[in-house]
């Protein structure tokens, strides 16, 4: 069968149920044979540049394009695809489903579309096995989802022994404009035994005022901006603590913001979403949990340290 995989996170749960895809996007770098396969769509925005500069082009996109992505019909076509797993959560995120659409119209294939729209753990493993069927790994699916489910048992089991402290946590997604995570963060916040105050399970990722951070002041602040490794963080904590108020944090006076590599984990609704709550628990819990890699996970305060070092 011929897969194209128009997402990071559909070609994740496609690679991890034994199919490689003859397509993906060009964001699609997980697991490292992803990045040999020829990319199918393509963005019109520099996703190098900073958080402002990367929002305001993503408006510009939509004006101009009436998308952030586009896609390369003609190589859909020589693809010649049988399925096509795409999303309708965010056309910010990844390529949207009406784009899909019209290039799909467009070729002499007539794949089936698969769309993704994932707000909760349920509907991450909903879509696996969605995808499964598709594949005909049904048996793997199934595999899969008792896996990771058993490993979200586990962290909730080991967050809440011992009668442990339910900590404020708000998670960040973007900085400039500040976007409090949603969709299945709240979800991973509660099972790590968080409250999560500014956004309930489901509820989209929106632009907040400053000022409601400041008046919810977390005890645990997790800066993860959507496709931002821990570098291009670096690059960008101006965007925060260049804020008045920034030192006020309960979170910053007791050491407690963590940078976690948000371009591979907490926004990509797969297999790794469970990896990524096993790193929020860990920064929240670390008493109880063993110490995340530097590679995906460092202290704001030295991502800052280091910014000053380098400036």
């Amino acid at each position: 069968m011929n897969v194209v995989t128009l997402l990071p996170s559909a070609t994740e749960i496609v690679f991890a149920l034994g199919v490689e895809p003859v397509g993906v996007s060009h964001e699609c770098d997980h697991p490292p044979a992803a990045t040999e396969l020829p990319a199918v769509e393509y963005s019109h925005v520099d996703a190098s540049a900073s958080s402002d500069e990367i929002d305001r082009q993503v408006q510009e996109a939509q004006s101009e394009h009436g998308s952030v992505y586009g896609i390369d019909v003609d190589l859909l076509d020589d693809l010649d695809p049988d399925l096509v797993v795409t999303q309708g959560m965010c056309d910010v995120c990844a390529v949207d489903e009406v784009l899909v659409a019209e290039a799909v119209e467009a070729i002499d294939a007539n794949p089936e579309v698969l769309t993704t729209d994932p707000h909760s753990l349920s509907d991450i493993y909903d879509d696996i096995e969605r995808i499964g069927a598709a594949l005909g790994r049904e048996a793997e699916a199934a595999d899969l989802v008792d896996s990771l489910r058993s490993r979200v048992a586990a962290v909730e089991e080991r967050s809440r022994t011992g009668d442990r402290e339910q900590k404020h946590l708000a998670v960040l997604d973007w900085t400039d404009p500040v976007m409090v995570a949603g969709h299945w963060v709240p979800e991973l916040a509660h099972r790590a035994n968080c409250e999560y105050g500014m956004a309930a399970p489901g509820d989209r990722s929106v632009p907040r005022e400053w000022d409601d951070l400041l008046r919810y002041d977390p005890d645990v602040l997790v800066v993860a901006p959507c496709g931002f490794d821990l570098d291009q963080i670096r690059r960008n904590l101006g965007d925060l603590t260049d804020r008045p108020g920034w030192d006020d944090l309960t979170a910053v006076q007791e050491g407690n913001v963590w940078a976690i590599d948000g371009d591979q984990y907490m926004n990509r609704p797969g297999p790794r979403t469970v990896d990524s709550l096993e790193l929020l628990a860990s920064v929240v819990h670390p008493e109880a949990f063993d110490q995340p890699p530097e590679s995906v996970v460092r202290p704001l305060a030295d991502l800052e340290r280091e910014r000053y070092e380098t400036a």
